[in-house]
């Protein structure tokens, strides 16, 4: 917004027009005094002779005509979609498409936003978050689900660590000196069945496809002799875990192999529940 007293604010251009029609100075004249272009004088003269002082005041830049705008019914089921169906604008976008409406996402995303709905908490009157949660998975008889996962922890020289000693204690620089190297680390292999909560664990060098696929035909030998029988088999996207060799085997023992969701260490929580 321009100030009050700025130049060609509308009380600006009252005395602009005045200087012109009521005193008879030329338009070039006015223009130079008021440091506009000619026709610009020209312009706001027009105006006050044909709307009086009305035609002074600003007007909007939006042009009276705009062929490319949506379809008012468009931009009703745009709002519908979002609302009632939760949809995003993607999902609003392939729909429209397939009926046959030529949308980009971008223009579905700009009405969104101009809707005030853009964002999920917008379409609850609380404000409160309606993101689907993932649902828990749960199992429905023993074997059903069993996870798997690895823990890796530190291994503990005799006689105690660093923690209970110190980092420069005679007794750590003993086990680099005896090694060759550091302490290292141990990875504790788990197996949980996730319906009665049996558990398998190994302490294993490391967490190799090959060592997780030796792991897992005992871990799978050990619930047989309970009576479980491994239907499928749950883990997360370690590289151990992907590994062609991995399912191959599962599947070759019958089972299947499903991993959960990148990021979502819930949807192993069988696992963490009971191992920590």
């Amino acid at each position: 917004m321009t100030h009050a007293n700025a130049p060609l604010t509308p009380t600006g251009r009252l005395r602009m027009v005045h200087r012109h029609l009521n005193e008879g100075i030329p338009q070039a004249h006015v223009a130079a005094e008021f440091r506009v272009s000619r026709p610009t004088v020209a312009t706001w003269v027009a105006r006050y002779r044909a709307e009086g002082e009305a035609g002074l005041q600003d007007r909007s830049c939006r042009p009276r005509r705009s062929p490319a705008q949506l379809d008012p019914a468009l931009v009703t089921q745009i709002l519908t979609l979002r609302r009632e169906c939760k949809w995003s604008a993607r999902r609003i976008h392939h729909h429209l498409v397939s009926e046959g409406h030529q949308v980009c996402l971008r223009t579905v995303g700009r009405w969104l936003h101009r809707l005030g709905i853009s964002r999920l908490p917008d379409l609850a009157p609380t404000g409160e978050d309606l993101r689907q949660r993932p649902q828990k998975i749960t199992a429905r008889g023993p074997g059903h689900m069993v996870h798997l996962d690895v823990k890796k922890i530190g291994r503990i020289p005799d006689g105690g660590g660093w923690r209970a000693h110190g980092r420069d204690c005679e007794n750590t620089r003993a086990a680099k000196r005896g090694s060759g190297r550091r302490v290292g680390y141990t990875y504790l292999h788990s197996a949980v069945d996730g319906f009665t909560r049996l558990a398998y664990t190994e302490a294993l060098p490391d967490e190799r496809a090959a060592t997780t696929v030796s792991f897992f035909c005992r871990a799978r030998a050990f619930f047989a002799a309970h009576g479980i029988t491994v239907d499928r088999v749950v883990t997360d996207n370690g590289a151990n875990y992907r590994a062609a060799e991995f399912t191959m085997k599962v599947v070759s023992l019958g089972g299947r192999h499903h991993r959960i969701r990148p990021y979502t260490p819930r949807h192993n929580g069988a696992f963490t529940a009971e191992c920590g």
